[in-house]
């Protein structure tokens, strides 16, 4: 059992008067983490003690503040098992995929660390005895809303390049993996001056409550009602809002491919972390000429994965995170299969404790449906049967959402147009999944704006400063 303490103004156990909140194990329903909740008081005297503490750490050398954070990340690192084992126990997902998201995370503070102190700003061209630059300066105390479906990787995001560019945080994770939360802020606090992060933890309350504060940015990776209302919060105070939020990311397959691999690439994405990520595919477009070897391998697939608790190291299927999301996922399958849909395999509840759900394969869908309209955020492949990639390409871009999405073409035309075309922030050709490090992108739409991650997030956490500097009176210093 994890009892996980508050941190506010450097003083660890402060707070929670507000009760206690328990979660549970999804495979199991067993009790993990005891999680005290903060009050609206508690919130609004931690961003007091974060604003006391942001001039000195905004005054901090830039190299310093990267060495601070170099530090943070050989204390993550010795507590990475436990924090993998953490994420298992709260949320469900497999604990080599567990751990992989750990080791994401420590690669991204690792290269905040290494790109903080080389990134400035630039010097203008102007008069001859005049000096003219721009520099960034620290935005001031960030409110940091992190998610649960891969809350180490999210929150070594947010935390490292708001830190490492002299903001102090407010950390506020998920009060369905709070223990992995307050796991990571133990090892980064244990790094880092006193009072430059602090941890926050209870449910939605706590999180309007620190949204609606006087912070300077609000930074978020969640769904896509959380964000609307965080930017409308945003918009009263005046704070900046960085949000990534909800998608429903399109997977087009063409005329031209073995639907067999293809097949892979749709489980891949449809049913890794039992379909709770961000980018994962939503919605399946098959052309008509290998539509149905396609479905047939993708039902195959389903079928063969193996499911149980994240733990268990045959485990291919974790469940998910719990089951009030279980209910929301079923409903949207239901709701399809009555409007005409077909279920091929899953679409079931299991007898059994836990939050367990089946790899679900649904053909017959109309682009209309929630199934495609709407996120489920869960392990099911829609398909909907299409005649040409033009066809294809359209209702892929018809959706609120603008994360990303997948083509899979032997065709590099086809390629170059769905990379022009599609108005979503990242284009996969041929992988569900991968990319160069440090990519970045813009969500679109409902899913959000600002950069995520990559080398600029360190940008989406610094305010540009346009200074001009001249001699008095026109004459010489």
């Amino acid at each position: 059992m994890y009892n996980v303490a508050q941190l506010i103004g450097g003083v660890w156990g402060a707070g929670g008067q507000g009760g206690e909140l328990v979660v549970h194990d999804p495979a199991d329903g067993t009790p993990v983490s005891t999680v005290p909740v903060a009050t609206a008081d508690e919130v609004g005297k931690a961003v007091e003690a974060a604003r006391d503490a942001a001039a000195e750490w905004a005054a901090t050398d830039p190299a310093e503040r990267a060495a601070a954070l170099a530090r943070a990340v050989d204390a993550v690192a010795a507590v990475a098992e436990e924090l993998a084992e953490a994420v298992t126990a709260e949320m469900g997902k497999p604990l080599a995929d567990a751990r992989g998201g750990v080791a994401a995370g420590l690669g991204t503070l690792r290269q905040y660390a290494e790109l903080a102190p080389v990134r400035g700003g630039r010097t203008l061209l102007g008069a001859g005895d005049a000096i003219d630059f721009m520099t960034p300066q620290p935005r001031g105390v960030v409110a940091a809303i992190t998610p649960w479906n891969d809350p180490v990787a999210v929150s070594c995001g947010l935390l490292g390049a708001a830190l490492v560019t002299g903001n102090v945080v407010l950390y506020k994770p998920s009060e369905r993996t709070p223990a992995t939360g307050w796991l990571l802020a133990r090892a980064l606090d244990a790094a880092l001056p006193a009072g430059v992060l602090s941890l926050l933890t209870g449910g939605g309350e706590v999180g309007a409550a620190l949204a609606g504060s006087e912070v300077d940015v609000v930074a978020h990776v969640g769904s896509t009602t959380t964000g609307r209302a965080i930017a409308a919060a945003a918009a009263r105070t005046g704070a900046k809002a960085l949000l990534e939020n909800g998608g429903s990311d399109p997977l087009i397959v063409d005329a031209d491919v073995d639907p067999v691999w293809a097949a892979e690439q749709a489980a891949l994405g449809a049913f890794a972390n039992a379909g709770q990520i961000c980018v994962a595919v939503e919605r399946i477009y098959a052309h008509r000429d290998v539509a149905e070897d396609f479905v047939a391998a993708l039902v195959g697939r389903a079928e063969s994965l193996r499911t149980g608790p994240g733990r268990a190291p045959e485990t291919q299927l974790g469940p998910l995170v719990d089951r009030r999301h279980r209910d929301h996922v079923h409903g949207q399958v239901t709701a399809a299969v009555a409007e005409g849909a077909r279920l091929r395999t899953g679409g079931t509840l299991p007898d059994g404790p836990g939050a367990f759900y089946p790899a679900t394969v649904v053909t017959e869908c109309r682009h209309e449906m929630a199934l495609a309209r709407e996120e489920t955020f869960g392990p099911v492949a829609p398909v909907i049967v299409v005649d040409s990639f033009s066809e294809a390409l359209r209702c892929a871009a018809d959706s609120p959402y603008g994360l990303a999405a997948t083509v899979l073409t032997g065709s590099m035309s086809h390629a170059q147009r769905a990379w022009r075309e599609l108005p979503v922030g990242t284009v996969k050709v041929n992988a569900v999944f991968g990319g160069a490090p440090g990519g970045a992108a813009h969500p679109r739409r409902a899913s959000g704006h600002g950069y995520g991650y990559g080398p600029e997030l360190l940008d989406e956490f610094t305010a540009t400063k346009a200074v001009h500097v001249e001699a008095p009176g026109g004459g010489h210093w």
